[in-house]
């Protein structure tokens, strides 16, 4: 994560149901859908105004940090989130081992 990004908070927007980071006015964030033992995220975006700043990746990171200390585990449906656990292996440690494509990851 990039070193801007990392002192500002992840918000949890329950009535949006989406986890959120604000950034120069700004949103980046991830649309969610939660049960009592897992959390799916489904679809991650950054307003057009952070384009390239690592906004996306940010909040991607940030969300996986709080999915890990609930003790859930994660579905991850969105193609962006998908991509950055195969990029960054660890973090396959959270993600429930009965997912449909977690052997492609």
């Amino acid at each position: 994560m990039k070193s801007e990004f990392e002192n500002i908070p992840l918000v949890k927007n329950e009535d949006k149901k989406r986890f959120e980071i604000e950034f120069n006015g700004h949103f980046a964030f991830i649309d969610y859908k939660e049960t009592s033992q897992q959390i799916a995220l489904i679809h991650t975006e950054a307003e057009p105004e952070l384009a390239g700043t690592g906004a996306a990746a940010a909040v991607v990171e940030k969300t996986l940090m709080y999915i890990e200390e609930s003790g859930k585990k994660l579905l991850p449906f969105c193609p962006y989130v998908f991509a950055f656990i195969k990029k960054n292996t660890d973090w396959k440690r959270i993600v429930d081992e009965r997912f449909e494509a977690y052997d492609k990851l």
